[in-house]
């Protein structure tokens, strides 16, 4: 598609409020932990590797977990303690965690990037078929761009600080977005943007 036809489906698509919401908290709260990680060689740069194969080793047992042991009846009702999860481990930073505990931290939160994946089924829930991959498109295109801004933003705040206190400072920043944000994701909230309102552009819910 042209530049203009993808200008013209990306306001389509954040045109609904309810998108909206999914979008943000697809990009925020996940770009902020990832600026987290971005700090684990600076942190310990003897065991940063442990780091993040532990962070790797988490988000595979979330993603697995998620993706093919959740009942349906439970997927709805555990995406905001995932994405609270993702962040609350990083706080423990703050005390300069010796390496056993700073991996199990790392371990636990990279469990919570499974709320991705639900979030995505919200989006393609609130999106008409025809803009489906244009919307995961979106979505991934606007992740990467915030796990870039959000690892450029905790250097920052390390260079002036340390890097455990930065890391405090996002995981804390990723909480206050998620419970931000926790409102417009609730179950019956998403359930009542199906429809009409999830595409004020065409009218059409799917």
């Amino acid at each position: 598609p042209s530049v203009a036809e993808t200008w013209r489906t990306n306001s389509r698509l954040w045109s609904s409020p309810a998108r909206r919401t999914v979008f943000l908290a697809l990009w925020v709260p996940n770009g902020l932990i990832v600026g987290c990680e971005s700090l684990f060689v600076p942190y310990d740069p003897g065991n940063a590797g442990l780091l993040f194969a532990c962070a790797a080793f988490g988000m595979l047992i979330g993603d697995t977990l998620a993706g093919r042991f959740l009942p349906a009846r439970r997927r709805e009702r555990l995406g905001a303690p995932l994405r609270l999860l993702l962040a609350v481990p990083y706080v423990v930073f703050v005390c300069h965690p010796a390496v056993p505990f700073a991996a199990a931290a790392a371990t636990l939160a990279s469990i919570g990037f499974a709320s991705s994946l639900l979030l995505q089924e919200s989006l393609i829930a609130l999106t008409p078929d025809d803009i489906q991959g244009q919307a995961l498109g979106l979505d991934t295109s606007g992740r990467l761009t915030m796990q870039g801004v959000a690892a450029a933003l905790a250097g920052a705040v390390a260079q002036y600080t340390s890097p455990a206190t930065a890391i405090t400072v996002m995981a804390l920043s990723s909480v206050v977005v998620t419970l931000a944000l926790a409102p417009g994701l609730r179950p019956e909230r998403i359930t009542a943007a199906l429809g009409p309102a999830a595409d004020p552009a065409s009218g059409s819910g799917r």
